[in-house]
């Protein structure tokens, strides 16, 4: 049975990594990026609020974290246009999860509603901060990110997909160990009774900012894998797209 089901996910996986060489329609590769990119973000978020039963509210300041990430080493490095960007996608993951463990600690120190009250202050708090420090962000102007001079209308997606696919296949996976080992099992006893949970020996407070970091690493990739990398400019509104309203 086991076979069967590794090579169901093996075939998934190649009809996902061939799919824009079958449908190459930008429209069709738009589609899929957008989908790709829920996917990634929703299976991130998951990781923390899915096992541990708190609801955040706030992830879309790490997919904007990242993605400001990327413009400012674009900017600093003079990266140039083309595939070189990419490279820096896990880089501007780990800057989301930095911010993350310090206001994983601050938020984690309460539970439920107020929990959620945090969440939603601390976005707003960074939307507010990409528009004031224009020293950093340039304000409500936004910063630019490098365009690729070489690739024609029918191909520039496709950079966009792959980047887009391998953060989908690193949060799948990284969210099926998580809910396979021992460390997921902890999480979802405090889902079900945290204080049952601190009882019985889980480390609540450690395991909680641990999946809250994975979750924001995740997120902070798919800011720069995505629709705000292609629309070539970082600005304060896209810190929350109409995309990442689920995140919100």
């Amino acid at each position: 049975m086991r076979i069967f089901k590794t090579a169901g996910l093996l075939a998934l996986l190649a009809i996902a990594v061939a799919f824009p060489l079958v449908f190459s329609n930008p429209a069709v590769t738009t589609i899929a990026v957008f989908t790709l990119l829920f996917v990634a973000a929703t299976t991130g978020w998951n990781i923390f609020s899915g096992y541990t039963g708190y609801i955040a509210l706030g992830h879309a300041a790490y997919f904007g974290l990242g993605a400001y990430a990327l413009a400012i080493m674009c900017q600093d490095w003079h990266i140039p246009g083309g595939y070189t960007p990419f490279l820096l996608v896990p880089v501007a993951g780990l800057v989301a999860a930095a911010f993350s463990v310090v206001l994983g600690w601050i938020a984690l120190r309460v539970r439920r509603h107020t929990f959620v009250v945090i969440t939603i202050a601390i976005f707003f708090i960074f939307q507010l901060l990409a528009y004031n420090l224009t020293g950093l962000t340039n304000g409500s102007i936004g910063l630019g990110l490098p365009i690729p001079t070489d690739w024609s209308g029918d191909f520039f997606n496709i950079p966009f997909y792959y980047a887009a696919l391998v953060v989908v296949v690193l949060a799948i996976v990284i969210s099926w160990w998580v809910r396979h080992s021992k460390y997921g099992l902890g999480l979802l006893a405090i889902r079900d009774d945290e204080d049952r949970a601190l009882g019985l020996g889980v480390k609540t407070g450690p395991s909680k900012l641990a999946a809250f970091v994975i979750s924001a690493l995740i997120v902070g990739m798919v800011g720069p894998s995505g629709p705000i990398s292609w629309s070539r400019s970082i600005r304060p509104p896209l810190l929350m797209p109409p995309s990442m309203w689920p995140l919100r």
